[in-house]
C-alpha cells in the first residue's frame, strides 16, 4: 500500500541525551555555542585502548529516569532511549495513557548499529568468571539491536507498527523515514530515534577494525573534518528520540508543527569506499530534494556527516557541488558533532534534532574545533551564524557504505512541498 499524500509526516517532540546536553535544551544551548565536550575516554577498562578521546555522557543517571524493572533488563544504549522517548512524547504534549483507548495509533521505530555491548560484556564476565548460574535471564535480550523498540513500545503501551533499522550510521535517516512512509499509511503518531552506547571495552575492542577511526589523543585535534590534518573520527554515545505525527493528528491535538519531514533518499556504495560515496550521496541529496519538492537553490544550511578522514571529506564536498551545484558555494555547511563525536546511528538523529531547532531559532551551529577548512565549502566556524532558515539539508554516511539524505522544512510553512 502506498502511502497517502495527504497525509504529512512532521515532527512535534524531541527528546535528546548526548556528550554536551541532557534534554532539548541544554544539547542546543552547547550545540549553538559551539561548545566541545571531547575528552579521554574514562570508563573502566578503556585506558589500555588506542582510541583515547571520545564523546562520553557524563552526568545520566539512569535510576531517576528508567523504573528498575527496566533497568535490570536493559544496556545503557536502551536507558539513554528510554529516556530520550520519555522527553519527546513530554515535548509532544502527549502524556501517560493519552493513547490507551487507541494504543495501534501510535508506533516506535528505532535505528541500532551495535547493540548492548555493555549489558553483553557483563554476562560473558559472569559466564566465564563464575559459571552459568550466575548469567541473568535477560541477556538473551538487552544486548539485542532491537531491545530500545521492545522497551520503548511496552513501557508506553505503543501497539502500533513497531521496527528497527540495523545498519550503519545512515540507518538514522532511514528510520526516520520508515517512520514517515508508516504515517502515510495511516498510523497517527510514531516514536523514533537512535541511541548508542559503544564506549564499554568489548565494543571499543569492535570498533578498532576501523581505519576512520581516530588514535589522536588531544581531543582539540582528534576530530577536524574538512581540514589538511583531518585524521578520523571520534566516537560517541547517546542519541535523540523524535516523535513524528501525521500533521492532521498534531493539529487536532492542537500541538505546534516543529519541522516537516519533506524528503529522504539512500543509497549504498559499498564499505569505505569514500571516493566513490560522492556519486551516492549526491544521488541521495538528489532523490531527497526531488521527493520535498525542494530546487537547490532553497536549501538554506548543510547539516554535513563530516567523517574526518581527507577521501571520505573530499567526496562529500564534491557530492554537494554535485547535487547543489552553483548554490553549494552560498549555503552554510555545519557540523556540531565535532564537539560531542559520532555517535554512529545516534549521530543523524542528533543532526536532525539540531537542524529542527536551527529552522526554529534561525541560527546555523557552528562546526567545534574547525577553522582551516580546505575544501570549498561555506563551513560555519567559529560562532553560530543567524541566518533566514527554511529548509535544512541533513547528510549522513556509514562506515559499510550507507548514504542517507533527509529534507527538512520549517514549522510554519503552509506548503512545505
Amino acid at each position: 500500500m502506498s502511502p497517502r499524500q495527504d497525509r504529512r509526516p512532521v515532527v512535534t517532540g524531541i527528546g535528546v541525551v548526548a556528550p554536551n546536553g541532557i534534554g532539548t535544551d541544554a544539547f542546543w544551548k552547547s550545540t549553538r555555542e559551539g561548545a566541545s565536550v571531547l575528552g579521554h575516554i574514562t570508563r573502566e577498562g578503556c585506558d589500555h585502548m588506542p582510541v583515547r578521546v571520545a564523546g562520553e555522557v557524563r552526568g545520566f543517571d539512569p535510576q531517576a529516569l528508567v523504573e528498575e524493572r527496566y533497568l535490570v533488563q536493559t544496556d545503557r544504549f536502551t536507558h539513554f532511549a528510554m529516556a530520550a522517548a520519555d522527553m519527546a512524547l513530554v515535548d509532544a504534549g502527549i502524556a501517560p495513557g493519552d493513547f490507551s483507548e487507541s494504543p495501534f495509533a501510535v508506533g516506535v521505530v528505532t535505528a541500532a548499529g551495535s547493540g548492548g555491548g555493555e549489558f553483553g560484556q557483563r554476562e560473558l564476565q559472569r559466564l566465564w568468571g563464575q559459571g552459568s548460574r550466575y548469567v541473568g535471564p535477560y541477556q538473551s535480550i538487552a544486548w539485542f539491536y532491537a531491545a530500545s523498540t521492545g522497551q520503548v513500545s511496552i513501557r508506553g503501551g505503543f501497539k502500533g507498527p513497531c521496527g528497527v533499522v540495523a545498519s550503519d550510521e545512515a540507518g538514522g535517516l532511514d528510520a526516520l523515514a520508515h517512520a514517515g512512509r508508516v504515517i502515510g499509511r495511516g498510523t497517527d503518531a510514531v516514536v523514533i530515534g537512535a541511541a548508542e552506547a559503544p564506549l564499554a571495552p568489548y565494543s571499543l575492542v569492535c570498533q578498532l577494525g576501523y581505519r576512520e577511526l581516530s588514535t589522536i589523543d588531544e581531543p582539540e585535534r582528534a576530530y577536524r573534518p574538512f581540514t589538511s590534518d583531518a585524521c578520523g573520527f571520534v566516537p560517541a554515545e547517546g542519541g535523540a528520540m523524535l516523535v513524528v505525527e501525521d500533521e492532521a493528528a498534531a493539529l487536532r491535538r492542537g500541538v505546534p508543527v516543529r519541522a516537516y519531514v519533506a524528503g529522504h533518499a539512500a543509497t549504498f556504495t559499498g564499505a569505505s569506499r569514500w571516493e566513490q560515496s560522492r556519486e551516492g550521496l549526491a544521488h541521495a541529496i538528489r532523490g531527497a530534494l526531488a521527493e520535498a519538492g525542494c530546487a537547490p537553490e532553497e536549501v538554506d544550511v548543510v547539516f554535513a556527516d563530516a567523517l574526518g578522514i581527507p577521501e571520505a571529506d573530499r567526496a562529500e564536498a564534491l557530492a554537494i557541488a554535485d547535487a547543489l551545484g552553483p548554490h553549494c558555494k552560498r549555503v552554510p555547511v555545519t557540523a556540531p558533532k565535532t564537539g560531542i563525536g559520532r555517535a554512529y546511528c545516534g549521530a543523524p538523529l542528533l543532526d536532525t534534532a539540531a537542524a529542527v531547532l536551527a529552522l526554529q531559532d534561525g541560527l546555523v551551529p557552528p562546526t567545534p574545533h574547525v577553522s582551516d577548512v580546505c575544501h570549498d565549502l561555506e563551513v560555519v566556524t567559529g560562532r553560530a551564524r543567524p541566518a533566514e532558515l527554511r529548509t535544512a539539508l541533513v547528510l549522513s554516511r556509514g562506515l559499510m557504505g550507507s548514504n542517507a539524505a533527509l529534507v527538512l522544512r520549517h514549522g510554519t510553512d503552509d506548503n512545505p512541498s
